[in-house]
This record gives C-alpha cells, sequence and structure tokens, in this order.
C-alpha cells in the first residue's frame, strides 16, 4: 500500500514484486534515473548564474538547435545510465542513433534497453519555464550477452515495461509507472530525497482544458479546426479553457491533474506532426492509460503503433479520455 511522504526508494523496494521480471535491474535502472534527475535539476535551478542558457551552437538528427542544457542532460543521463551498467542500450532525442552499452567483458547481460527525451521544453528554460525529462524503457528482444539492435528499440509501445518524466518546476517531481497505476514522487531539496506526493494519480474522465498551439490553426487538419470550434462554443458545459505551455510535460502533467487534452496534430508544415512516437507519444501514452486516459494520433491507439525509425513522428491527442475521443469524432468525421 503506498504511504504519503514514503520515498522513492524505499516505495521501488516494496513494489519490487509488480515487475515482471523482479531481478532489481529494473529498480536500479529507476535510481539512476532519480539520481540524474538530481543532477540535471540542480543545473536547471542555476539557469540564471551559469553559462547554460542559450543555442549550443549544434544541431541534432531532427536540424533542431540544441540548446546548452540539451547537450548537459543527455549527458547526464547516458553518462550515468552507461556507468552503472546497468542497461544494454539507450536512444536519446539528441543522438542520430541508438548507443550500445559494452559490459567489461564486452558482453553486455542485461536486460533493458532506454529512450528518452533528455530535456523536454527547453526552449523555454531561457524564460523560466517548467521543462521535463520523458523516459521510456523496454525489455531487449534481442538474445541476451549479444549487441543491442535497431529491432530492441523499435517496439511497439504497449511493450514498455515502465515509462515516466520529470518536471522541473516550482517543484521537482518525478511521475512513473511500472503497469501499475501511476506515481508522483516530489523531490524535498533540502535532503535530496523524492518523496510520495501523488500516489495512485488518475485523469478526470472529462476535463474543461484543452492544450494545442492555435498559432498554427490555419494549418491543422478540418478536424482539429472543428475540434476547437467545439471547444470554445457557449453550450453546456463549454466554452472550455485554453491552457498551452509549449512544454510536453508541463501540459500533461496540468492535465492529468485537472482534467484536459494536449493536441500536436499533423499540419501542412509537418504532414507526421511534431513529436517523436519513441521519445514522447509512447512514454506518455502508457502513463496516460495507467491513469484511466487516452492516446492516440487521432484515428488509433498510440501504444499499438510499430515504429520504423528511431525518430518517427506521429500526430499526438491524449488526455482525459472523454475529450480524447470527442477529438477522434471530429478526426474521423472529415
Amino acid at each position: 500500500m503506498a504511504k504519503i511522504n514514503q520515498s522513492l526508494g524505499e516505495f521501488i523496494i516494496e513494489n519490487q514484486s509488480e515487475f515482471k521480471y523482479s531481478s532489481g535491474e529494473l529498480s536500479r535502472l529507476i535510481n539512476s534515473i532519480r539520481l540524474a534527475a538530481k543532477v540535471v535539476n540542480h543545473k536547471v535551478n542555476k539557469a540564471g548564474l551559469v553559462d547554460i542558457l542559450g543555442t549550443a551552437g549544434n544541431s541534432n538528427i531532427q536540424g533542431e538547435d540544441q540548446q546548452k542544457l540539451d547537450v548537459f542532460a543527455n549527458e547526464v543521463f547516458i553518462n550515468t545510465l552507461t556507468n552503472r551498467e546497468i542497461v544494454c542500450g539507450i536512444a536519446s532525442e539528441e543522438e542520430d542513433d541508438f548507443i550500445t552499452i559494452k559490459g567489461r567483458n564486452e558482453k553486455n547481460d542485461n536486460k533493458y534497453v532506454v529512450l528518452m527525451d533528455p530535456l523536454d521544453g527547453s526552449s523555454n528554460i531561457d524564460v523560466n519555464v517548467s521543462v521535463g525529462t520523458i523516459f521510456s524503457i523496454f525489455r531487449r528482444i534481442t538474445p541476451s550477452g549479444t549487441p543491442v539492435t535497431i529491432e530492441d528499440f523499435l517496439q511497439p509501445g504497449i511493450n514498455q515495461v515502465a515509462a515516466g518524466y520529470i518536471v522541473y518546476g516550482t517543484s521537482t517531481m518525478i511521475v512513473y509507472t511500472t503497469g501499475h497505476g501511476v506515481n508522483g514522487f516530489t523531490l524535498n531539496p533540502a535532503i535530496g530525497t523524492y518523496y510520495l506526493s501523488h500516489p495512485n494519480m488518475k485523469f478526470p474522465e472529462n476535463g474543461k482544458i484543452y492544450s494545442v498551439n492555435e498559432g498554427n490553426y490555419v494549418h491543422f487538419p478540418q478536424g482539429v479546426k472543428d475540434y476547437i470550434k467545439y471547444c470554445q462554443k457557449e453550450e453546456d458545459d463549454r466554452p472550455y479553457t485554453s491552457r498551452y505551455i509549449g512544454s510536453l510535460v508541463s501540459d500533461f502533467h496540468r492535465n492529468m491533474i485537472k482534467g484536459g487534452i494536449y493536441i500536436y496534430p499533423n499540419t501542412s508544415k509537418d504532414p507526421n506532426g511534431k513529436l517523436r512516437l519513441l521519445y514522447e507519444c509512447n512514454p506518455m501514452a502508457m502513463i496516460a492509460e495507467q491513469a484511466g486516459g487516452k492516446a492516440s494520433n487521432g484515428f488509433e491507439r498510440i501504444l499499438e503503433i510499430k515504429p520504423t525509425t528511431l525518430h518517427q513522428r506521429v500526430p499526438f491527442f491524449c488526455g482525459s479520455t472523454k475529450m480524447v475521443e470527442k477529438a477522434e469524432e471530429f478526426m474521423k468525421a472529415t
């Protein structure tokens, strides 16, 4: 039974039996993510005091300018997971290709691969808006002891064994699931420990918030335009409130607590959408479903999409079940 103010370490130990493959490896993996998150949090909180703001002068595989904090967070998570030798492979939004982790004897018997967006929303960091980290964990499908292959990473989201995010905001929180509900842990910065603050998190079945970048309205599919008009109509419990931060972690976190829908559709400029299936949509979809919500690309369940490339993009509709279903109705009607 989850107890308020139980530490994350205590919670992991107490719930070890919930892990399908209970060897302690997944627990150590989540503990490593916890450690890396504290390091990144420390740097984020000093962002106005040290030379960590602005672009790094590089572009990632998607052609986007990398922020200095993107590079820093990416290195921290990769180094923490690599040095502890608890994964056999890592894929990051900031890396062109996946990373194979070799063990001390050039073999790696570890069972898990991690896919991550090390610093979601980093373009907002210089204006002091909340940012986050998103992670997804799969059990490898290739034989133990052999190098990982692309197939270990191109698994449908339904195969995830764990997923979560860290939000670096007014307080720092880790929210994650191992397929047995969603729990949130808040960092006490005075002692560096995460404590259970949000047990058994749930999306309200319905909500009154819609989150979408309406600046791109002219480029949206007709179904999304129609749904936005529906949200704005004075009828029944509407109009809904528009809230868009521009940081997926922050928008998702608010909507899970208060009830709402997050939409990042395909557009005429980006026909496949902009969010990455493996690093953003899959983990958030798993969390949403475990919290009683829903996630789709407007037509089908996100977790059932079979990836074909590491950096594949998809449209994303995620949040309170009834709101997502209503948005899907409009999408399918056009």
